[in-house]
């Protein structure tokens, strides 16, 4: 089975909030795959970020998929009101949601790919019987509620574990923590095709230097393909 396609999606909780419109179309002309979107509670994780209106209003700037990662406990009520708003990808914890499976049943009944998420703690068999039902599996690198921070280097072990539970699914494996031009090679060989970037990308928010960003986290995580 060949390597899926290397897919590069910044997240916005790294961008200017007083221009996110512009800031947006600036990851997309960059050449980004996926706009990662980082909706907080201040519950289940230590800060409070934003709802669906922001992905509402982000949603006519790119044709691109918005991937909606929900640090939300419970996140099944606010499940619809993220898909009407715009999400392409809407991804729940495993942690937050009593009842996952449902949850990932209901994700796709809105027409949307379903994916499941672990914290650092969490181990990759807590997915095992829901792996049929899900389309994204994202396994956290730092511990979720803030950008910035740095990589848990033990997440590659969970890659290479979450690898083998994919099998040859159609399921994309994604990693959302510190990565980088300089890991993203690492995440790749672990198995890791969709990396979400934040600081990395975002840094300094001069959308000038967006495009070598991408690109040279991309070129990094395709050479561990090769």
């Amino acid at each position: 089975m060949s390597a899926r396609e290397i897919k590069i999606a910044p997240s916005i909780l790294s961008a200017d909030f007083t221009r996110l419109g512009e800031e947006v179309r600036a990851i997309d002309e960059a050449g980004c795959d996926w706009i990662h979107v980082d909706p907080m509670d201040g519950h289940f994780v230590p800060n409070l970020s934003f709802g669906p209106i922001v992905v509402e209003a982000i949603r006519p700037l790119t044709a691109k998929p918005i991937d909606v990662h929900l640090m939300l406990n419970p996140a099944a009520p606010y499940l619809e009101a993220f898909a009407k708003a715009g999400a392409d990808i809407i991804s729940v914890h495993a942690e937050a949601d009593i009842h996952l499976h449902s949850s990932l049943q209901t994700i796709r009944a809105l027409g949307k790919k379903a994916g499941a998420v672990l914290n650092p703690s969490t181990p990759v068999s807590a997915l095992e019987h829901v792996i049929n039902d899900i389309d994204v599996l994202l396994i956290m690198s730092v511990n979720p509620g803030f950008g910035g921070q740095k990589f848990i280097p033990e997440a590659l072990d969970k890659l290479r574990q979450a690898k083998t539970l994919i099998g040859t699914r159609d399921i994309d494996l994604e990693i959302d923590g510190g990565v980088s031009a300089a890991n993203a090679a690492d995440v790749a060989k672990a198995g890791a095709n969709v990396l979400v970037a934040g600081s990395a990308v975002y840094k300094g928010n001069d959308p000038a230097t967006y495009g070598p960003r991408i690109q040279a986290i991309r070129s990094a995580a395709r050479s561990a393909q090769t």
